[in-house]
């Protein structure tokens, strides 16, 4: 199909396209709220500092030794539902961090509270800008990367 002919059609069909459109525009609304509210990565040492913010990792145990940042703690999503009760207990706000953001979104969908957020881009985002992790053995991350002043996290 030519794009003269997509138009013809888009033309002859204006109630589809439009229908479309807003389908669209809904599904990307109701997915963004779905997966939670993010933070960036530059944020994040922000809310820690001044909010005393808490990071929950959700990784694997394997893969959150490979690397970390500073301050989180490893609550693995498999075992998220049975420790629910700990982590709604917390006051502060709460960071959840996964591999690229995803995971975290159903995870702070889970845990449902109003001040639980996501880190965006999990921990590939937080490396993309730079950031250290902690445990990181001969990573870029850890070579010339920010350092971002946090208060150790209990």
């Amino acid at each position: 199909m030519n794009f003269s002919r997509w138009l013809e059609f888009m033309g002859n069909h204006p109630f589809l396209f439009g229908t479309l459109g807003v389908l669209a525009v809904l599904f990307f609304t109701i997915e963004n709220k779905r997966s939670g509210k993010k933070v960036s990565p530059n944020t994040l040492g922000m809310m820690v500092n001044s909010q005393n913010a808490q990071l929950i990792d959700i990784r694997a145990k394997n893969k959150f030794e490979t690397g970390y940042i500073q301050g989180s703690r490893n609550i693995p999503f498999t075992q998220l539902k049975d420790r629910l009760d700990e982590i709604r207990a917390i006051e502060n706000p709460i960071i959840i961090i996964c591999d690229m953001g995803v995971q975290a979104g159903a995870a702070v969908q889970l845990i449902g509270k109003e001040n639980v957020f996501r880190l965006e881009g999990g921990i590939g985002g937080w490396q993309a800008a730079g950031m250290p992790l902690v445990g990181a053995k001969g990573s870029k991350a850890n070579k010339g990367g920010q350092t971002v002043n946090m208060k150790k996290v209990k």
